[in-house]
């Protein structure tokens, strides 16, 4: 389809990641398709139409199609953002949800397998995000400096985050017994670690209930229960802004203990 070439083109000029630019091009297509007509006939009533009757399954997916369906609208098909009312769902409120950290460690130090070892401690030692735990390089791990460098990653920024002697020691293990080529941790069948991988071994070690994404809201969560000022946290996290990081706060427990007067 000639307009999904445009869209993919449009996206990759405004530098928009990968994950993002395939999320977009699948709601872009599934709107074209639903509206059943070809896209130089489109007008505003087909776009509101289309988000007023859709059943959206969550509040992130509602912003997601919102956003892919308003960059064709506005960026591909230059029309009028006023003709059309992109409403924004109100944010739902939801607090990070760490792992214990005592049991987190337990869990941790069980694991036989060094591969999956590896990738866990390593997540939990720096709060990587999923994509950025996937995207690392073998040459991203500078054991001269002790530094982790974090290419490309929320908001197409690089950083660099502190390398631990342990974390180190479990990474040269890993590669005597690997040799992974190119990305750190390579797939069964690919170069890369999958996510849905990275969240299976989370279910396995840690627990059904627990997803990848939460060691790192465990990471942050417990560096915040041990007093490390919310600036180096920031800077870790790779946070724009200090208000990201200062929700970490809420849901630490170092001020608990206080607790009741009564």
């Amino acid at each position: 389809m000639e307009i999904l070439k445009i869209c993919n083109q449009k996206l990759k000029y405004f530098n928009y990641s990968d994950n993002t630019i395939k999320a977009y091009i699948y709601y872009i297509e599934s709107f074209l398709n639903k509206s059943d007509k070809p896209y130089q006939h489109l007008v505003a009533k087909d776009f509101q139409n289309y988000l007023d009757n859709f059943n959206f399954s969550s509040v992130s997916q509602q912003n997601q199609i919102i956003n892919s369906i308003k960059f064709l609208y506005e960026k591909v098909l230059n029309k009028k953002y006023t003709k059309v009312k992109f409403t924004r769902p109100r944010k739902e409120k939801r607090l990070p949800q760490p792992i214990d950290e005592k049991f987190l460690r337990e869990k941790i130090d069980q694991i036989k397998n060094i591969k999956h070892h590896t990738i866990i401690s390593l997540t939990y030692s720096v709060g990587l995000r999923r994509s950025e735990t996937i995207n690392l390089k073998i040459r991203d791990i500078d054991s001269n400096r002790m530094q982790i460098r974090i290419i490309q990653g929320k908001g197409k920024k690089d950083r660099f985050v502190p390398l631990t002697e342990n974390i180190l020691n479990k990474l040269r293990e890993y590669y005597k017994i690997y040799k992974p080529k190119e990305y750190l941790f390579n797939g069964q069948n690919s170069l890369q670690y999958s996510g849905t991988s990275l969240n299976n071994i989370v279910k396995k070690y840690i627990g059904k209930d627990y997803h990848f994404h939460q060691l790192r809201h465990s990471t942050l969560t417990h560096l915040t229960d041990k007093g490390i000022d919310l600036r180096v946290i920031q800077k870790l996290a790779g946070h724009n802004s200090s208000k990201t990081t200062e929700i970490y706060t809420k849901v630490s427990n170092k001020n608990l203990g206080k607790l009741p007067l009564f």
